[in-house]
């Protein structure tokens, strides 16, 4: 988690830590291949490679796939960090001794649930408490879903970061924000800052430039690969 944790500091604007998100133990060993320091495991991603939508993947499910990408990319000495969306309605000891169990050693956690967004002080507290749990072995990347449920204004989302980041959090996750509030965002933050990339956006470079520390690509990689698949199926069948 040392080595992890160092990724995201010192970096450059224009340089972000860019973090592929396999699906699976297979998309993990070709980012690792290629030689990718670490990774982003995609909860839209692992779902759709287990037959379930987005949220509905179970909890053991899902520690047993991000076990199996960990495994994967074992000698690669790549870190591996975790979506594991809203916990799970897991008690936080339990949340973080099963994460840990899987060999990760960072994650991300929402901050809505059925969504609807949780109170913010409420959600600080849940924070606190799973950083206690989890002590330092883990990476706590704080998702911020104020955008992603039809606010725009960023004072909420900047409240939200500075409530998660005091509770223990390393980095925040304002998923979706607008690039041009990116640059606003990291300086009312002052901490390592998510952003996520979307095709026929910024590229990862610019996104850097714009604030952001670290990019991922949610389930867009595992889609964008499900659409070559699915034109290779059509031209077999033709």
């Amino acid at each position: 988690m040392t080595d992890f944790r160092s990724l995201h500091l010192g970096r450059s604007p224009g340089d972000p830590l860019v973090l592929p998100c396999p699906w699976d133990a297979a998309s993990a060993r070709v980012f690792a291949e290629a030689g990718f320091p670490a990774l982003a495991t995609p909860s839209a991603g692992v779902a759709a490679s287990l037959g379930y939508a987005d949220g509905d993947t179970p909890a053991d499910e899902m520690f047993a796939a991000i076990s199996r990408i960990v495994r994967a990319v074992e000698g690669f000495g790549v870190a591996v960090s975790a979506d594991i969306e809203d916990g799970y309605g897991l008690p936080p000891e339990e949340l973080a001794g099963r994460l840990l169990d899987t060999g990760a050693v960072g994650c991300n956690l929402e901050d809505s649930s059925g969504g609807v967004l949780r109170d913010p002080q409420e959600n600080a507290d849940r924070l606190a408490a799973f950083r206690a749990a989890a002590g330092a072995a883990l990476f706590i990347n704080a998702r911020v879903d104020t955008y992603i449920r039809g606010v725009r204004d960023p004072a909420p989302a900047i409240d939200r970061a500075v409530r998660y980041l005091a509770a223990g959090a390393d980095c925040v996750y304002p998923i979706t924000a607008p690039p041009d509030q990116l640059p606003g965002l990291a300086s009312a933050v002052g901490a390592p800052l998510n952003a996520l990339f979307r095709p026929g956006g910024p590229s990862p470079q610019e996104l850097g430039g714009l604030g952001a520390t670290r990019i991922t690509f949610g389930g867009g990689l595992q889609h964008q690969s499900m659409e070559r698949l699915r034109q290779d199926a059509n031209a077999l069948k033709d």
